[in-house]
């Protein structure tokens, strides 16, 4: 059940950096094809970042320190690029134009996801104790 909300999380956080930056295109047509297009790449982007995010942060360690984590802005939009480029090999109608749109579209899913995680309760009931 968890996996079903982040996908969905992750879903509307690529539907805001769709409609917000030009360099990011979903041309599908129809609103239920959008939707499910924003799923199918929510989906992507979850499995790359499951297997790719983890042997690069072990690899880059030194960059991540020298750079106090900021190298992670810059990894986070090669792996959103590399989504579109999947998604092209599928036949997804999910594009992103070159790395400035990659990197902002980056920015502003990381902060949509932190939002609605915040909002969204996660099924946790916190216990005093």
């Amino acid at each position: 059940m968890r996996s079903c909300c982040a996908s969905a999380v992750s879903a509307a956080a690529l539907a805001v950096a769709t409609a917000v930056l030009p360099g990011i295109q979903l041309t599908a047509g129809s609103t239920i094809s959008k939707v499910l297009t924003l799923i199918a790449v929510a989906l992507i982007f979850g499995v790359i970042n499951a297997f790719l995010k983890p042997i690069i942060k072990t690899i880059g360690c030194l960059f991540y320190i020298l750079t106090l984590g900021l190298v992670a802005l810059v990894v986070n939009a090669l792996l959103l690029w590399l989504v579109s480029v999947v998604a092209g090999w599928l036949s997804l109608p999910f594009h992103i134009t070159g790395f400035v749109p990659a990197f902002l579209g980056a920015l502003i899913i990381s902060v949509v996801t932190w939002l609605l995680s915040v909002l969204i309760p996660d099924g946790k009931k916190d216990v005093a104790r």
